[in-house]
């Protein structure tokens, strides 16, 4: 009589987080084992036959507004409380898989254990992990009809080349998870910061494609700052990045004056005083952003 418990959707871009408890009760139930190891046929006839023969199941469900609003770490402890809550028949032990007692705030957190590798090793986890996959991908493939493009039902949200084209292209739905990191530039920011903030993201992501190794974001002392240093090959790029609301108004470079640009060069020496840095290949560039979510409009040497 052990409950287990076992999440799926912690990692993806877009969809619910979805905790599964299972007390399997005696039942026995041949091929058992993580649901990633599963095929999606196998993962399917088992989740009918652990609904067949299993004592208590529960699914938590929390969707992606709710993590964005609450945070993940949090959005896991209440998908597994409301997963619990669905279980009414008697079990003497939880246990969870991984190295986090999600229920350790509440009377059941004493009978929890947690135990890495436990979708492997326990038959109650197992077919936890198993009905929670089963019922978040059918959720996603449902979705594909509501949002087409994404392709969903194949991804299942997660952050594959597919998605992250369809995301590009189309722009975010009411799935996806705006506090995660790769989709934060289509939140809506709401003070400067986090519009410049988002704006240097952008940039960020960019250099890095161009193969530029990021080594500061806001380098700041008393004299001067610089919003991005990275370096390609043997070159240090000290990146100014200018925002405007819309490429109507003029455009970020417009901002560069003379004054502007000898700022730039005496932060760039600071810099490469400051660090020690004795390579004189170091070069001033100017990224010009704008919209929302942020695109890049120019990039320049200066």
């Amino acid at each position: 009589m052990i409950l287990g418990i076992d999440e799926v959707g912690r990692g993806s871009w877009a969809g619910p987080l979805v905790v599964g408890a299972v007390v399997l009760g005696g039942a026995n139930i041949e091929g058992l084992t993580d649901s990633k190891k599963l095929t999606k046929k196998q993962r399917d006839k088992l989740d009918i036959e652990i609904r067949e023969k299993a004592a208590g199941i529960g699914l938590g469900w929390v969707k992606a507004s709710e993590i964005d609003k609450i945070g993940l770490s949090a959005a896991l402890v209440l998908a597994t409380k409301l997963a619990v809550q669905q279980i009414k028949t008697p079990y003497h032990e939880i246990i969870i898989d991984g190295t986090i007692n999600f229920l350790k705030d509440t009377s059941k957190g004493k009978f929890v254990t947690t135990m890495k590798k436990a979708d492997l090793l326990i038959p109650s986890v197992s077919a936890a992990s198993i009905v929670a996959k089963v019922a978040r991908d059918n959720f996603m493939a449902s979705q594909d009809k509501k949002h087409p493009g994404y392709r969903f039902e194949s991804h299942v949200g997660y952050g594959t080349a597919v998605h992250s084209t369809a995301i590009d292209k189309l722009g975010v739905t009411p799935l996806h998870r705006l506090s995660f990191a790769p989709l934060k530039k289509y939140q809506k920011p709401t003070t400067t910061k986090q519009i410049g903030d988002n704006a240097e993201d952008v940039v960020a992501d960019y250099l890095m494609k161009q193969k530029h190794k990021i080594l500061n974001r806001n380098w700041k002392t008393k004299y001067c700052e610089i919003d991005i240093v990275s370096k390609l090959k043997d070159i240090i790029y000290f990146t100014e990045v200018k925002y405007r609301k819309n490429a109507n108004q003029g455009g970020g470079l417009d901002a560069i004056t003379s004054k502007k640009l000898n700022q730039m060069k005496f932060a760039a020496n600071f810099y490469a005083l400051n660090n020690k840095i004795t390579n004189t290949n170091l070069r001033l560039s100017v990224a010009s952003v704008s919209g929302q979510p942020p695109k890049i409009d120019d990039f320049l040497e200066v």
